[in-house]
């Protein structure tokens, strides 16, 4: 028994040793759908982001989109009070912005003002930009952006009512 736990603590050890490859927008493959996937899809929002809850179909995110690169945080009084991520779909060839508002953050604030979007390094402009005013909701999607070919990161940001500036923050930088 003993010899096992070592066994597994080591191998646990050399998987985290072995380095990631880089990630790129629209390169390798899609992850692979689980066993469970043949089942009847959640439509509920989530901090992961989930292209098939409502806001998502009414921003037109297509259904096979899935995160790229790091998510980033939106950060208040030292701490993460919104999640922004970018998410590409293969079958629309698109990209999306995605930012989930934390519920610590939603408790203490009334109102707020929120953007998420997708910019290209390339074009040095913003794609699918979507902004909401004295808004209390909690996922937002942008539109659709034709920037697979580009580099690209999603921007978001959240504005507290009553503050002068809004929170920002920038997805990992894909290309």
């Amino acid at each position: 028994m003993r010899y096992t736990k070592r066994a597994v603590v080591a191998a646990a050890c050399a998987f985290a040793l072995i380095p990631a490859g880089a990630a790129v927008a629209g390169d390798g493959p899609a992850p692979a759908p689980s066993k469970s996937s043949k089942a009847a899809k959640s439509t509920a929002p989530s901090e992961a982001g989930n292209p098939a809850s409502a806001k998502a179909r009414v921003a037109g995110v297509c259904a096979d989109a899935y995160q790229v690169g790091k998510t980033a945080y939106i950060d208040r009084a030292g701490a993460h009070v919104a999640s922004v991520k970018q998410f590409y779909s293969k079958s629309c060839n698109e990209n999306y912005g995605y930012l989930w508002v934390w519920d610590s953050f939603r408790k203490t604030s009334k109102d707020y003002d929120v953007s998420v979007g997708v910019y290209s390094y390339s074009q040095e402009d913003y794609f699918g930009t979507r902004v909401w005013t004295d808004h209390n909701g909690q996922e937002f999607w942008s539109g659709g952006a034709d920037t697979v070919k580009d580099c690209t990161a999603a921007v978001g940001s959240l504005r507290r009512a009553g503050d002068p500036l809004a929170g920002q923050a920038a997805s990992q930088k894909m290309c």
